[in-house]
């Protein structure tokens, strides 16, 4: 039989209630002749609950004991979602992550999936088995620790097992009906889109659109796996949400398909540094060894042998970021004036495949955001994305702004 893999997100299996509907739309799937793998978060606030605890035992806790805790979410959740579809009469099992096993590296709390065996599902698919439940966000590394894979890592594992089990479909079912074009809490313009390209998901995804997790996007383009991004409380069809997928299966790309936003933003900049070969290597070489997850970057032009150097990185780096700038000039790799830290910006993006064969669209973005008079601090492209920093007070009113100047309220997707 076809496999189709349906992952549900913590809302969606927040109580009974929600596990029990979650399992309506299993079993659909399982009517309409599917064996059916379904990947479960832990239900909702419970990851957070269980974070909390290990916190409040220690600030310096023991990555592989932090694993063994805040994975127990999923696994409750697999149980429950296994035995609700037992009670339906649907022949279902519930599998932990080293049931499987989902073999992973040994970053704990960051793991990356490496392997997934097939041989026991497949079995039991064959046994007359209908639906695995798999626990999300977990695994178990070569030392046989339970890993898990960061937050939202059970879109991560969805993709994984699709790629894996040759799945016609991943179904990413969540509290929205689709991937918009951009926040509707920020403007009720924003409108769903039917398909859009997975490299501009990705993109999306990376900066700061919460539908899916970047890392899961990736696999998806690595492993060319079809995704469906569906509400968890809607009646569904054939056609519903919206469908993640090739470039090649869009007929027309429109030149920009959506805004996205990251509020928690900082932008940094290092005075008076010394313009000379290897700089940047002193620079960025500390700042990743801190674990600083560094965006934009721009070197301003020197005539005095010295030049300021600018990047930014999420607002909860800065002290990190900090620290690692002071100890490299303390150890006489780099020699500055003084770090400045603006945690006051924000950034803002337009994504858009068709930008490959458009011209004009920074012209387009920058004239709207100077017509609503926003400073643009920082600038940042790539084929098919324009970022900015501009200060975070101006956030929504730039959102709105360029999703009106690109009209992605009345583009057809």
């Amino acid at each position: 039989m076809p496999i189709l893999v349906m992952k549900f997100g913590g809302t969606s299996v927040a109580d009974l209630d929600r596990i029990r509907n979650a399992a309506e739309k299993v079993r659909a799937e399982v009517e309409r002749g599917y064996d059916v793998i379904v990947i479960v978060s832990a239900m909702s606030g419970k990851t957070n609950e269980l974070v909390g605890l290990v916190e409040g035992t220690s600030p310096l806790f023991d990555a592989r004991e932090y694993d063994a805790v805040v994975s127990s979410g999923e696994n409750v959740t697999a149980g429950l979602m296994s035995l609700t579809l037992q009670e339906m009469g649907i022949p279902a099992r519930s599998w932990q992550g080293w049931q499987v096993p989902v073999k992973t590296t040994s970053a704990h709390s960051a793991a990356r999936i490496e392997d997934i065996p097939r041989d026991h599902i497949d079995q039991k698919f064959a046994e007359g088995m209908r639906v695995a439940v798999i626990a999300g966000f977990q695994g178990i590394s070569d030392e046989g620790r339970i890993t898990t894979l960061g937050r939202g890592g059970s879109d991560t594992t969805a993709v994984a097992f699709a790629a894996a089990f040759a799945a016609e479909r991943c179904d990413i079912y969540t509290d929205v009906n689709g991937v918009y074009t951009t926040d509707p809490r920020i403007t009720k313009k924003a409108r769903k889109l039917d398909r859009i390209a997975l490299e501009e998901m990705l993109e999306l995804a990376s900066l700061g659109a919460k539908v899916l997790q970047t890392r899961s996007v990736e696999l998806a383009m690595r492993y060319k796996v079809r995704l469906r991004v569906l509400s968890s409380f809607e009646q569904n069809t054939e056609t519903s949400g919206t469908l993640v997928c090739d470039e090649e299966e869009i007929m027309e790309s429109n030149v920009v398909s959506g805004v996205a936003h990251s509020r928690d933003e900082a932008k940094m900049t290092l005075v008076s540094v010394a313009d000379r070969p290897g700089i940047a290597a002193a620079i960025f070489g500390p700042l990743s060894e801190a674990g600083v997850n560094v965006d934009m970057i721009v070197q301003n032009i020197s005539d005095d042998g010295r030049t300021d150097m600018t990047f930014s990185c999420p607002t909860d780096q800065v002290l990190r970021a900090e620290r690692a700038m002071t100890e490299a000039k303390e150890r006489g790799e780099i020699n500055f004036h003084e770090l400045i830290a603006d945690t006051e910006v924000c950034k803002v993006s337009v994504v858009g495949i068709g930008m490959r064969s458009h011209a004009g669209v920074a012209a387009q973005m920058f004239k709207a955001l100077r017509d609503e008079n926003i400073n643009i601090k920082v600038i940042s492209t790539s084929e098919i994305k324009i970022s900015v920093l501009i200060d975070r007070k101006y956030m929504e009113l730039a959102v709105q702004a360029l999703h009106d100047a690109f009209d992605l309220q009345g583009n057809d997707s």
